[in-house]
């Protein structure tokens, strides 16, 4: 079975389950984990935590624990055989500084469950950095979702019933269309989804990471970014050949990002012309009701008709 459609017909996990939670970029409170632990077991899920999920860095503030502890949580649960999936507690930075002491090969053996099918991986924002890796270096799917851990997930029901949806339902034709979706150029594309924070993958440019660029159907949010800076990051990962070969774009939220309409009218600038479908404001991302995106899987992007049509397909 291609590893990109192992979630298309079963749902990733089922009541009995076991996931891990760790964190492996910034610090969750005792209290937020706690309650993110309760809402996954309400689903029906085993939560096992991590040694070092609560941890503080003994010098920086915004860091959950020392590189190698947020690391070994990492790297243990997703090398345990009895976890079926690694849940991020939260975002904030620090993925990046975990990438270069794994060991890959290790990870890639054991990247198969007991059922055969590959673990998930879950996380937004900045475990943006850990979907890249796991796409250049695994090769499987994973899940961009808001985290059990941040606020918005004990505000918005609508991002619990989702998570839960794209954790206990099959992938195979869920729609990921939101209700502010708007056409910002039309046609129809088919490929794999990939990409996630925008600021995160150009801060991975000229890494091992980002050598294996991305094809299909580009997602791209950020959140308290200006215009100019947004207008930057494009701008890098433009010149770096990262929009070459792309099939379609879809533009998640642009949450606390000034005046919206300066941040359509860039976007239009650099993707209006490009000869590919382009969503806007899809939702995915910081938004407060965030949709959650599956990535390394293949779909359909139709904005041909007057309402959009973005959902998952698989390779067949």
């Amino acid at each position: 079975m291609n590893p990109s459609d192992a979630y298309l017909d079963s749902a990733p996990l089922q009541p009995g389950d076991t996931v891990a939670f760790v964190s492996p970029a910034g610090q969750c409170s005792a209290e937020a984990l706690e309650r993110g632990k309760s809402y996954y077991e309400q689903w029906g899920l085993h939560v096992v935590v991590g040694r070092h999920a609560l941890a503080k860095h003994p010098r920086a503030d915004y860091l959950a624990g020392t590189d190698d502890q947020r690391r070994a949580d990492l790297v243990e649960a997703w090398l345990n055989p009895e976890i079926d999936a690694v849940v991020s507690t939260r975002g904030g930075y620090g993925s990046l500084r975990l990438l270069d002491g794994i060991d890959w090969a290790a990870m890639r053996a054991a990247a198969t469950r007991r059922d055969g099918r590959p673990k998930l991986l879950t996380g937004s924002s900045d475990i943006t950095a850990l979907h890249e890796a796991f796409r250049a270096h695994l090769d499987v799917p994973t899940l961009f979702c808001p985290m059990a851990t941040n606020d918005v997930f004990g505000k918005s029901a609508i991002i619990r019933e989702d998570v839960r949806r794209w954790l206990l339902q099959p992938w195979r034709g869920q729609s990921l269309v939101g209700p502010a979706t708007e056409i910002l150029a039309q046609g129809t594309a088919r490929g794999r989804f990939t990409g996630g924070n925008l600021s995160l993958l150009a801060s991975a440019l000229g890494t091992a990471d980002a050598r294996q660029r991305p094809e299909g159907i580009l997602f791209l949010e950020d959140v308290t970014e200006k215009p100019y800076r947004i207008d930057n990051f494009l701008t890098q990962l433009r010149r770096a050949g990262y929009f070459d070969g792309l099939a379609g774009i879809v533009l998640g939220s642009w949450h606390d990002s000034g005046d919206l309409s300066a941040v359509r009218a860039l976007m239009e600038d650099e993707f209006g012309d490009a000869g590919i479908p382009v969503l806007w404001e899809q939702g995915f991302g910081h938004d407060p009701d965030a949709i959650s995106v599956p990535l390394g899987v293949e779909g359909l992007l139709d904005a041909t008709g007057r309402e959009p049509v973005l959902t998952v397909t698989g390779s067949a």
